[in-house]
């Protein structure tokens, strides 16, 4: 064992995880599965990383959704161990009975609530008490996996960053900051060189944005008079004390801005929320912990880990998964210019999916509300847009939303979004999408701030009822 592993990044997990490497490390090959999102991607860079550092051959696909179908897909590929990373565990019962044939040996690093069947290399924080929405994510997972698979001299804490990176792809920085397992990953990040993690003004764009869009665009915490208002935010910059154009007259990004001019900035922007009426449980939002991929150039996507996240699910919801797999093992040039391609064209129908979600509104059905946006939205992103909408005018953060898209003929694509409070407060929609999907023919599962599923067409409202049902007896 390397000696940079003298402590697991995650101990409860630490023996289950080396039980899952020595399989993999007998294995004569490894057939990586792994799903589409910014966590699935790095999750699949993770391990494929220490497969590589660790000599054994493999090879990586990516699917959308992990069905009966795809699994049996896997089967007959003829691989001996298929690896799943960042799902797996719901999937089990399927996975078992492919297992009990003889077919594949599978090893799981999920985080996601599991099915009922079991396999002996299963390796989930939900197993060992550790919350998978929260607490560690996919690509953490793989992490936890990565550095059971270190041997001789290898040591796999760089990949920390990577395994950040999925993490707040994940929204598992909510409340602010990592917590929990995803904080030991941070750790040993930083103490590789990898990672920096600091407080900082909690937007997304530090890196990139000229400072009126950045704070025009940031309305996580809605400030009346800057948020969605570009002159606002230009007349907000200009009566500052501070050079916020460089010598050209544009626009500084805030990453241009020194220490000292950072502090002035968001002094000033608090100031500003506080005469403005937003109340202090929303003005400490403004501020949280940024994380840092230190090896990577300023003033680009990849140097923040929101945005470098972002970069990624511009990748994978657009059928390029490889794009988005190749700059996360470091592919700087065509994946990179390709990846940034792909993220002009995400940012642009993210913007017009909540400008249609802005003009059609949502139903409140009473414990939720929800909208179907049919062809309108792509099935890929319209779980983003429905947490974008939280907040925008006629879209309440005190409810659920709930937002449905087409899928196929006889298919649709359901996704939702809570919110912390909710959560706190009782919210669980895993179990509230794989009970109502369930009861119209359908499955679903996923995190209980986030979560997803697939129904018959022609089953939507029924389907809303019963996840209001849910909802309210979750919520009182």
């Amino acid at each position: 064992m390397s000696t940079a592993s003298d402590a697991a990044p995650v101990p409860k997990m630490a023996d289950r995880a080396a039980d899952c490497a020595e399989r993999l490390l007998a294995a004569d090959r490894v057939l990586v599965a792994s799903h589409i999102d910014a966590d699935g991607l790095t999750s699949a860079a993770v391990a494929g990383a220490a497969l590589e550092r660790a000599g054994i051959p493999h090879e990586q696909t990516f699917y959308k959704q992990l069905d009966a179908e795809a699994i049996a897909e896997l089967a007959a590929t003829n691989y001996e161990t298929v690896l799943f990373t960042d799902f797996g565990s719901g999937q089990l019962d399927d996975i078992a009975t492919h297992e009990r044939r003889d077919e594949f040996v599978p090893v799981v690093a999920d985080h996601h609530q599991p099915a009922d069947a079991e396999t002996e290399y299963h390796l989930n924080p939900l197993l060992f008490g550790i919350n998978g929405a929260r607490e560690l994510s996919g690509a953490g997972a793989a992490y936890v996996l990565a550095r059971a698979l270190e041997r001789g001299d290898v040591d796999n804490r760089d990949l920390a960053a990577t395994a950040v990176v999925g993490a707040v792809g994940d929204m598992q920085d909510s409340d602010g900051e990592l917590q929990g397992a995803n904080a030991a990953i941070v750790e040993e990040g930083v103490a590789a060189g990898a990672l920096a993690e600091a407080k900082d003004l909690a937007v997304y764009g530090k890196q990139t944005r000229p400072l009126p869009k950045l704070l025009e665009y940031a309305t996580d915490t809605y400030v009346p008079g800057i948020s969605n208002s570009y002159t606002g935010a230009v007349d907000f910059l200009d009566d500052l004390d501070v050079d916020c154009r460089g010598d050209e007259r544009e626009w500084k990004r805030w990453v241009d801005l020194t220490d000292e001019e950072r502090r002035r900035v968001a002094s000033a922007l608090v100031q500003h929320a506080v005469r403005r009426g937003v109340p202090a449980r929303k003005i400490d939002r403004l501020v949280g912990t940024t994380y840092t991929l230190t090896n990577e150039p300023s003033g680009t996507e990849l140097r923040d880990a929101s945005e470098f996240s972002t970069l990624l699910n511009a990748t994978a919801r657009y059928d390029r998964a490889d794009v988005g797999l190749a700059v996360c093992l470091g592919d700087r040039t065509g994946a990179l210019e390709t990846a940034r391609e792909l993220l002009r064209t995400h940012r642009r129908n993210l913007s017009n999916g909540l400008d249609w979600v802005k003009e059609h509104g949502v139903t409140d059905a009473g414990n939720v509300q929800w909208f179907d946006a049919g062809d309108e939205i792509r099935e890929t992103i319209v779980g983003i847009v429905a947490g974008m909408s939280m907040g925008v005018d006629g879209v309440a953060r005190s409810k659920p939303v709930v937002a449905f898209a087409e899928e196929s003929d006889e298919e649709t694509k359901v996704s939702s979004r809570g919110t912390g409070a909710l959560v706190r407060q009782g919210l669980d929609l895993s179990n509230v999408m794989g009970e109502a999907a369930e009861a119209v023919g359908g499955g679903g599962g996923g995190h209980d701030v986030a979560a997803g599923a697939t129904i018959p067409t022609g089953t939507e409202e029924t389907f809303v009822e019963h996840v209001n049902r849910v909802v309210g007896d979750q919520l009182g």
